[in-house]
């Protein structure tokens, strides 16, 4: 199986480059040598449980960039589910929704 290497480019706590209220509550990059929609890498929200696994996706509309995304949670504890989308959805223009990944199908 071949494996690409994560890239932390916004460490937990720190601020988005262009909104200084939001404040990441995650580990937060992308997947290497990958492509989304808007031709840069897939993102991700790597959280700190040790069993590093995916948990599911997020979709996110966003009416600032008038577009939408799907990013990818890995790693990440209920609790941590909870604060990403709740700092996605803080916003009356971005609004996210989450999609478990159930291990059994």
């Amino acid at each position: 199986m071949k494996s690409n290497k994560l890239v932390i480019d916004r460490k937990k706590g720190t601020t988005h480059p262009k909104y200084e209220n939001m404040i990441y509550p995650v580990d937060y990059g992308f997947i290497a040598n990958t492509k989304s929609m808007d031709g840069g890498g897939i993102d991700i929200f790597i959280g700190e449980e040790k069993e590093k696994k995916i948990n599911g996706i997020i979709c996110i509309a966003d009416r600032i960039k008038n577009d939408s995304e799907i990013k990818i949670i890995y790693g990440c504890s209920e609790k941590e589910i909870e604060v990403v989308l709740y700092f996605l959805n803080n916003s009356d223009y971005m609004k996210a929704i989450f999609i478990n990944h159930d291990n059994n199908s």
